[in-house]
Formats: C-alpha cells, sequence, structure tokens
C-alpha cells in the first residue's frame, strides 16, 4: 500500500470499499459516481498500479466533490500476489474493472475468497466465471466472502430484469421467460480487449464449462434450463430475434438454481432483438467473421491493437446511446410483459450498476449468503431497489392471461 491503512475498529478493517483499475475509462466513471453517490461516511479508496496516473484520477475527482482531495490512492498489481493480498485485507468490498479478466482476474478472486472479502467485477467472459467457481468458491464460503461477476450490462439487467419479471408470476409453477435485448451504443478498447480474447478460447471455455457441471451440485427437486434456441421473428416483440450465447443466460439460471421463487422447472432464452432483417443477417456475419479472426494469434493481437485500452465514447456519444430488454413471462396462466432501460449500456450505466453494487454489499442488509453468487441471489430486492432510485427503468408494461400460442 502507498498509504497508511489505519484500522477502522469495529470492522477491522481501513475502507469500506476499495477501486481497483480506477484509472481506466470505466473505472473512472465508476470512481466519478461514487465521488457524487457514496455515503459521506463511506470510507472509500481507489487502487492501481501506477501512482501518477491514481494522483492526476484524484485531481479530476477533486472537480466533482473538493472532499477527494484526500481521497487514499493504494498501490496494488495484478501480477503481484502480496499487493492483491493485501489490498482484499484492507476492504470489506472489492471492485475491480482490470480486464480481460481470464488474463489479470485470479489473483484478486484469490485474494479476497481468503480474506473473506465481498468482490465485485465486470466481466462478461463464461470461462472466467467457471474457472473462478472451481478454483474459489468453496473457499469463500468458508471465509463468508461473496463473489459477484458481470456486475455491469454484463449481467444485471438481464439477471435482476428476469428477477423482477418472475415476481409478477404465480409461485409453485413452471414458468417461461425469453429477453429480448436491443442497445444503441459504442464500446471500449478494454471491453473489446476482453471479447476479442473471449472468442479466442473457445475450446477453453468449453473445457471449464464442462468441468464446472461436472462438479457444481444442481437443484434438488426442480429444473432450470437456459436453451439456445434458433433465430425467428417474434410475434411479442415485432422483430427479428437472434439467440445470445453471451454470459447473460449462465447467470439467470444460476439465480433460478439457487431461488426456488424460479418454481419447479424454469426456462430462459436470451436474445438479440433487430427490426430489419438485413441488419439481423448483417450482425450474424460479423459476429462469425470476429469468430474466425480470434482463433488466430496475429489476427487477435491486430484487431486488439485497432482500439487503445484505456479509450471509449466521448460523453457526448454516450449520451445519445441507450438500451432496453424487454422480457415476456409466462406461468400459472398469466403472461407478463416487462421492460428494463436505461442510457449509455457499457460505460454510464455500467459505471452506475458496478457502483450501486459495492454499496449495496457494504451498506445494505442482504440475505446471508457467500461463494460465488449472482447479483440476484446476493442483492435481489435491494439492488433493485437502488438502480430505480438512480434512474434506471424496471416496469410492468402489460399482464394478459396466457393463450397457449408463446413463441415456444
Amino acid at each position: 500500500m502507498s498509504e497508511t491503512v489505519r484500522d477502522s475498529g469495529s470492522t477491522g478493517r481501513a475502507y469500506d470499499i476499495v477501486l481497483f483499475g480506477a484509472t481506466g475509462f470505466v473505472g473512472e466513471l465508476t470512481a466519478r459516481y461514487l465521488a457524487v453517490h457514496a455515503p459521506a461516511d463511506c470510507r472509500w479508496a481507489v487502487a492501481g498500479r501506477d501512482r501518477a496516473k491514481l494522483e492526476k484520477l484524484r485531481e479530476r475527482l477533486v472537480a466533482v466533490d473538493p472532499a477527494c482531495a484526500t481521497l487514499p490512492l493504494l498501490h496494488a498489481d495484478a501480477s503481484d500476489p502480496a499487493s492483491l493480498r493485501e489490498l482484499a485485507a484492507s476492504t470489506r468490498v472489492l471492485a475491480t474493472t482490470v480486464g480481460p479478466y481470464i488474463r489479470y482476474g485470479e489473483g484478486l478472486v484469490a485474494a479476497c475468497a481468503d480474506a473473506g472479502t465481498d468482490y465485485a467485477d465486470l466481466t462478461g467472459e463464461p470461462e472466467f466465471v467457471d474457472r473462478m467457481y472451481l478454483g474459489y468458491d468453496a473457499r469463500a464460503r468458508r471465509s463468508g466472502a461473496r463473489i459477484v461477476h458481470a456486475c455491469g450490462f454484463d449481467s444485471v439487467p438481464h439477471d435482476l430484469g428476469v428477477y423482477f419479471t418472475v415476481k409478477q408470476l404465480p409461485e409453485g409453477v413452471p414458468l417461461r421467460v425469453d429477453g429480448f435485448v436491443r442497445s444503441r451504443a459504442m464500446f471500449s478498447g478494454g471491453t473489446f480487449a476482453s471479447a476479442i480474447t473471449a472468442l479466442g478460447r473457445g475450446p477453453q471455455m468449453l473445457r471449464a464449462a464442462k468441468e464446472r457441471r461436472l462438479s457444481e451440485p444442481g437443484p434438488v427437486g426442480r429444473r432450470v434450463r437456459a436453451p439456445l434456441g434458433g433465430a425467428r421473428r417474434s410475434r411479442e416483440t415485432g422483430t427479428w430475434a437472434l439467440p445470445l450465447a453471451t454470459i447473460d443466460p449462465r447467470v439467470v439460471v444460476r439465480s433460478a438454481a439457487a431461488l426456488e421463487r424460479y418454481g419447479p422447472d424454469f426456462r430462459y432464452r436470451h436474445y438479440a432483438s433487430v427490426k430489419w432483417l438485413p441488419v439481423a443477417v448483417g450482425g450474424v456475419a460479423a459476429v462469425g467473421a470476429a469468430f474466425a479472426l480470434a482463433q488466430f494469434p496475429a489476427a487477435r493481437a491486430w484487431l486488439t491493437n485497432r482500439y487503445a485500452a484505456g479509450s471509449g465514447p466521448d460523453e457526448e456519444r454516450r449520451a445519445r446511446s441507450w438500451f432496453t430488454v424487454r422480457f415476456v413471462g409466462e406461468g400459472g396462466g398469466r403472461r407478463v410483459f416487462t421492460e428494463v432501460s436505461g442510457g449509455d449500456p457499457g460505460y454510464d450505466e455500467t459505471a452506475k450498476m458496478l457502483a450501486e453494487s459495492v454499496l449495496c454489499l457494504a451498506f445494505d442488509e442482504l440475505p446471508p449468503t457467500s461463494g460465488q453468487v449472482t447479483t440476484a441471489v446476493a442483492m435481489g430486492e435491494a439492488l433493485l431497489e437502488r438502480l430505480r432510485a438512480a434512474g434506471l427503468g424496471f416496469r410492468v408494461a402489460d399482464v394478459r392471461e396466457a393463450t397457449g400460442v408463446t413463441d415456444r
């Protein structure tokens, strides 16, 4: 650490929240959000490996809140396990924006699992999440740490959106939910690098998923699943629905497996929602091309270097960005249409989701849980209400009797 760590007394930790990777693009947006919205008595700090960058960040934060003039700056490096252990031991909750997580994330998960420190990140990398479950879930359960991955656009709107939808449906009956995602947004260099890294690790991702399936106990006496499905014209949204093989449906079914409120037989399908068929065809072709190129190291390096890490869309462009996720849920003779919506999904809203997640972990009364858990399981209603108060939309658009002609 680059600053003296003082014991906080009752908690034995110097800080309530530490943000690691605060000088990156999303990291700085998260720090700005905390500067404005953290409670006055919140003891928080920013951490990274470059002291000069942290000092410049602090200068920019002072313009947001003069109290940030004394914001602690902590040194830690993803390649230095000792510094990560010291960082984890200093705080109650640790958030990280440093990716690709498969490359830089394991040390911090390990440190938090051993220290009993709650952990939150922005990963959308299924292989990383599965590997961290296999390596550290049991350790976190023993220490009492909550390891909560995917606390940004991956996968808060989808996980909490399904949680919100399920609450509108009858209890104790089979439930079916479909999610349809639309957005207008750009990505940062860090997000692009994570995506290309994940696309280039198909065999490793499948191997990690298989190992997890063999070791993770399933729900007793209940069934949960997330079939990929196929592309189709959705009568319910009036758009083309393209199956999305992202981390989001995996997160949803893990919430469903842990929470009996999702019923005895739960199915979720996840789609991109596209108005025009040519756009849908073009999107499929672009993903296919990116996947093919990502299989070759030289092509991966070329693609990654196209966008500098730490870069991202400017404030004006982000102000024009938006997202909606529409859900259609059915069960027990009832059919509900719900929607989660917000502004710029990848950056402004992701920073908000991560910041509110760590504030929720640090200060709200939550269900007792530990180990690797989802946002719905760890925080559920408390985080949903925080996000509503912060401006994200969670609404019931319509309620009908089930017709029996739902797209299956």
